[in-house]
C-alpha cells in the first residue's frame, strides 16, 4: 500500500498549479500518478505532490465529473474549464468619403 493510492488529497507544490487541491485519481508506477481536482487534470510526478491526511471515496480512473462532485460535496473548489474558442477578433472599417465630408472630383 502507497502513501499515494487512488483517492489520496494531495497539495500541489511545484508548477502551474502550485498551492492547489487535487486528488489522486490514477497510480502510473512509482513515481507518476494522474491527478484531478482544482488543477487540471494530467500526469505528475509524486515529488511535485504533499499529501494530505485526508483520502476521499473516488474510483479508479474516475470522470472529472465524479471528481468535481466529490470535492464539491467535500467543499473543496473544483478546476473550471474554459473554452478555447479566441475571441473575436476587431474588424478594421474603411472610413468612407461621406462621412469625412470630403468630394472627389474630377478636372
Amino acid at each position: 500500500m502507497s502513501i499515494f493510492d487512488t483517492g489520496r488529497l494531495c497539495l500541489k507544490i511545484a508548477g502551474r498549479d502550485a498551492g492547489r487541491r487535487c486528488v489522486v485519481v490514477e497510480k502510473i508506477d512509482s513515481s507518476f500518478v494522474v491527478v484531478d481536482g482544482d488543477v487540471r487534470r494530467r500526469k505528475v510526478n509524486v515529488k511535485h505532490l504533499e499529501p494530505l491526511d485526508t483520502t476521499l471515496e473516488i474510483a479508479e480512473k474516475a470522470s472529472s465529473a465524479n471528481v468535481k462532485d466529490v470535492f464539491s460535496k467535500h467543499g473543496f473548489a473544483v478546476w473550471q474549464t474554459t473554452s478555447k474558442k479566441p475571441a473575436p477578433r476587431p474588424r478594421h472599417l474603411k472610413k468612407r468619403r461621406e462621412a469625412t465630408g470630403e468630394t472627389k472630383t474630377k478636372e
